[in-house]
């Protein structure tokens, strides 16, 4: 196996190790389940993981925090991150581009639609009542963005000043 291949494959281990602890045990119960900042890590690693090894760290680090603290929530969350990842882009030089800023607006919407939908069709059962009520929740998952893309922002910054991806060769080295 390729040094670059082991190299990624560690990465995703780190960052699904960090969104886990991030997302299981920094949270706050609120009536969305409980609103954490692991989301901010998984916005990292789509930014920084070819998108395979950011869907991995994604699913394995937050399908985890959920089967250890809400395991209902578990398939949800799995399928929700793994697209979460999507919106974001790795090839880019920077981990603040505007692509990935911009991927902060379908990720709220994703966060909102996904676990609303999920609660009212899984845990609920399907009805409008049902809807209405999972979309109640709107304002934790708002906060839970807000402070993710906050994390996701200042971690991005500081990454790119001391240049993270190529240091770690995620991307080609300037001469």
């Amino acid at each position: 196996m390729d040094q670059k291949k082991i190299r990624l494959m560690a990465m995703t281990g780190v960052m699904a190790a960090m969104i886990f602890i991030a997302t299981a045990y920094l949270h706050v119960n609120t009536n969305a389940g409980y609103t954490h900042f692991g989301d901010g890590l998984i916005f990292l690693s789509a930014s920084i993981l070819p998108t395979p090894y950011a869907i991995a760290a994604a699913a394995i680090g937050a399908g985890l925090a959920d089967v250890v603290s809400m395991p209902i929530w578990a398939p949800g969350t799995i399928i929700i991150k793994a697209v979460t990842v999507l919106f974001f882009t790795s090839k880019k030089d920077t981990i603040l581009c505007k692509r990935n800023i911009l991927a902060l607006i379908p990720s709220l919407a994703m966060c909102i639609c996904g676990y609303s939908l999920y609660e009212a069709f899984v845990m609920i059962g399907f009805s409008f009542a049902a809807i209405a009520k999972a979309f109640a929740s709107t304002p934790a998952y708002c906060v839970q963005i807000a402070g993710s893309s906050v994390l996701f922002i200042v971690l991005g910054k500081a990454f790119d000043k001391i240049k993270l991806k190529e240091r770690f060769g995620f991307i080609k080295q300037t001469a």
